[in-house]
């Protein structure tokens, strides 16, 4: 506690310098320095957790701790007055000249007023109008003016400020599931709990989603501060003080719920959780993912475990979600929604989902919401993965690494948002993806704010307004690293020395700052990335250079020289960037308890956000020319050494009148049919796009090819063939996911049919009909078997040869 002599002055301070005019005529910031928060005095419960929010995290930004009262100040001084706009009105009527008139009093909404008086008024709607209206003001006001003497802190706002909002979309949340598989949730307590839900707040969040102990995953993490049913209490009262909504994610995941024990099971587990819990507003069971029972099954289920949820939260619902739903259980379920069943509350658009959310809603009752549960956590193998990413940072970074995404999140926002009116609570797996959270919250309040703005918004409250813009075209720039090819992306170099300028100017406070620390991470990280791919990719061509020289120096000689190139490894790449990475890695372990490596900070899985065991991971052909040239140097006869090695270096030659696509790679695949833009179709729900098999020691041209999902063919078209040739196709398969495949030439005629697709990621050869291209045009065509569940990948084609053939 400071003395209250310093109190006394600061007070004495702030009153001469709260609302000096400026010398060029613009009213001076509102120094709030030595302002009192005043509420009402019948005010209590989610207000009352408002006021300590606002009071609390002023004086962590400025070291202003405001006194509070339930009077108003009797001599002229800096006055915040925040309540609910009737309690204001009745306990301070002076207010009214503030208040008077007409008012938009929609839920949740608030306005704010500031005078150069001094006077600040923050007037909710309703309690939780109360709760966002001090968020907006927590992000409005400025923590870095010049400090006056005897001035411990300062904190001002801008005068003239006549905010009057409410939210777009009722229902603005994320998922905060407790349990090992998260990349740093894990390792919270609760006061760590209760600032990222006060985080997720003052951004206009009013929904968490905690997940119960049995799910999907294993029962134990050895980062629990509480045991996992004990936290998901506390998640659920710390959603009770506030005021906002309590949801849990609820898998049903028992072998067969066509049997009565097994349900009894189910229920007894459900019962003791929903006892337990102080706060549940809704329970939303997925379909799948995981999930695995038809509706027609699990719709008894969901009855039971609706009323019994009733019993102890009568005004809590449950929802479900289809997904990997196969046709048959598509058709099922919608005939079974059509039925109305009263315990149904509505529905869940979320990953594997083989139909669109428009169709999803154009199916449904009216009667039932329909809620989105965008993935904004994963870059890869998942509902919307990166476009076009480069297999170095797939292989290295890979699917949940830090992924601020702010325009493509607003892309996906503005694309599927408008179907889903109730609204979103987002799936996420840690803090990794705590930008798109902004964005999400910041767009379901207002769908018309600028991403830019609210990417300040966000820097400069977190970071600080010292390097708050900074930090903002920060993010914008982590983006931009991910598109159009690495090699050719000399901006991440840029976005690196950025960071670094901010970095070196940056006060010890957003050095520990772990947003802060986050995006130093990705910056070096993805500058260490180019840099080793352009060393490795230059390494790989000395090597093949080598062999070029086979025919005049011989095959055993020019294989020597040719691994002389690739060994020994790599002198390590820019190892001062490396070495930093690290350090970030031990930093972000120490201020969030992020996981960042399996052996030094106990991740569940490399792929659960521990890529810092994958830093070194090869990103070009050298591994694989390495086993290549082994191969061959084992064999005896000089004709076919210099065969394979005249195959290795005309890997992707066609031959005369050939073609070749590197299916995966945007730049190579010219003949690739795509049928919508990544704004029409972020989902890549009916248009190919790119996936990776991260299999060690193969060939980067065969681990990334062109997918599509669920029932969408993949196509490719030829266009001007030599009509008189003969055509051969040569094909290498995706190998991520395993499934049926079959090959039809023009709609009409089948290359091979429906078959186990090769995983070998070895060329495959069949003839074209001369029919097929008789015509000039060859349109090729590849499918699964249709209707089927699950996450709908497998057609997956990474590499396509059209060879042409004089007659």
């Amino acid at each position: 506690m400071r003395p209250s002599n310093q109190i006394l002055r600061r007070c004495v301070v702030g009153l001469l310098l709260y609302a000096v005019p400026m010398s060029d005529g613009i009213a001076a910031a509102i120094d709030l320095s030595a302002a009192e928060l005043v509420v009402p005095p019948a005010q209590a419960g989610p207000e009352n957790k408002a006021a300590e929010m606002l009071v609390d995290e002023v004086a962590k930004r400025s070291e202003v701790r405001w006194p509070q009262t339930n009077e108003a100040p009797a001599a002229e001084r800096p006055v915040v007055y925040l309540g609910e706009r009737g309690a204001l009105l009745t306990s301070f009527p002076s207010l009214d000249r503030f208040l008077a008139g007409p008012a938009d009093l929609r839920p949740e909404g608030y306005r704010i007023l500031s005078e150069e008086s001094g006077v600040v008024i923050v007037a909710g709607n309703d309690s939780r109008g109360v709760l966002y209206g001090a968020g907006r003001l927590l992000r409005l006001l400025d923590y870095t003016g010049e400090k006056p003497p005897d001035h411990l802190g300062t904190v001002s706002l801008q005068p003239g400020l006549d905010i009057a909002t409410a939210p777009r979309y009722s229902l603005r949340g994320h998922q905060i599931g407790y349990r090992p598989k998260t990349n740093a949730y894990d390792g919270w307590n609760q006061a760590m709990w209760e600032q990222y839900i006060r985080d997720l707040i003052i951004f206009g969040a009013n929904a968490v989603e905690g997940i119960p102990p049995r799910s999907d995953d294993i029962p134990d993490s050895p980062q629990f501060t509480l045991p996992p049913m004990q936290m998901l209490i506390e998640q659920s009262r710390l959603a009770q003080e506030y005021g906002i909504e309590y949801w849990i994610w609820y898998p049903l995941i028992s072998e067969d719920y066509g049997k009565p024990s097994t349900v009894d099971d189910e229920l007894k587990r459900a019962e003791a959780i929903f006892r337990s819990l102080p706060e549940l507003d809704a329970v939303f069971v997925p379909g799948g993912d995981p999930g695995h029972t038809a509706p027609e099954v699990l719709f008894p289920v969901l009855r039971q475990m609706a009323e019994q949820l009733q019993r102890f939260h009568p005004k809590a619902k449950l929802w479900m979600s289809p997904q990997g739903f196969s046709r048959e259980w598509m058709n099922e379920f919608y005939r079974l929604v059509q039925t109305k069943p009263s315990w149904l509350e509505g529905v869940v658009f979320g990953p594997q989902q083989i139909e669109s959310i428009g169709e999803l809603r154009a199916h449904l009752p009216e009667r039932y919401k329909l809620r989105f549960y965008p993935d904004i956590t994963h870059s890869i193998t998942c509902q919307f993965p990166v476009p076009n990413w480069s297999f170095a940072y797939a292989a290295t970074e890979n699917r949940e690494t830090i992924n601020p995404r702010p325009m493509d999140e607003a892309a996906i926002f503005r694309h599927y948002q408008p179907y889903a009116a109730c609204g979103v609570l987002t799936y996420s797996e840690g803090c990794n993806d705590d930008v798109n959270k902004c964005i999400w919250s910041s767009l379901a309040w207002n769908p018309d704010e600028k991403v830019i703005d609210i990417l300040r918004d966000y820097s400069h409250y977190f970071i600080g307004h010292g390097e708050g813009e900074g930090f903002a075209q920060g993010l914008l720039a982590l983006e931009r690293n991910w598109r159009g090819p690495l090699e050719t992306n000399t901006g991440v170099y840029t976005t690196l020395a950025q960071f670094q300028d901010m970095e070196r100017s940056a006060p010890p406070a957003v050095l520990e700052n772990w947003r802060f620390q986050e995006g130093l991470y990705r910056a070096y990280y993805d500058a260490l990335d180019r840099a080793r791919l352009l060393a490795e990719e230059a390494q790989e061509q000395r090597a093949l250079d080598q062999l070029r020289r086979a025919g005049s120096i011989g095959d055993r000689a020019a294989i020597t020289a040719a691994e002389a190139e690739l060994t020994p490894p790599l002198v390590p790449v820019a190892s001062a960037w490396r070495a930093r990475v690290f350090q970030l890695a031990e930093a972000l372990f120490q201020s969030i308890h992020m996981q960042l490596s399996v052996p030094r900070y106990w991740a569940e899985a490399v792929g659960r956000g521990a890529n810092l065991d994958l830093i070194d991971s090869p990103l070009s052909d050298g591994p694989w020319l390495t086993a290549q040239l082994a191969e061959i140097t084992n064999l005896g006869n000089e004709s076919e050494r210099l065969k394979r090695i005249t195959a290795l270096l005309d890997w992707s030659d066609p031959g005369p009148g050939g073609f070749y696509d590197d299916l995966g790679n945007a730049d190579a695949e010219p003949h690739l049919v795509r049928t919508a833009t990544y704004a029409e179709d972020p989902a890549f729900l009916s248009t190919p796009y790119t996936g990776f098999s991260l299999k060690r020691g193969t060939r980067v041209s065969s681990a990334t090819f062109a997918q599509t999902l669920n029932d969408q063919p993949l196509e490719m078209v030829y266009h001007d063939l030599d009509r008189a040739a003969r055509y051969r196709v040569k094909i290498v398969y995706g190998s991520e996911a395993r499934s049926q495949i079959q090959l039809v030439a023009n709609g009409a005629y089948q290359i091979h049919p429906l078959q186990e697709k090769n995983m070998a990621e070895e060329p495959l050869e069949y003839d074209i009909p001369p029919e097929a291209t008789a015509g000039g045009e060859l349109r090729l065509t590849w499918s699964r078997p249709p209707g089927l569940r699950g996450d709908g990948r497998g057609v997956q084609i990474a590499e396509v040869w059209l060879i042409c053939e004089r007659r």
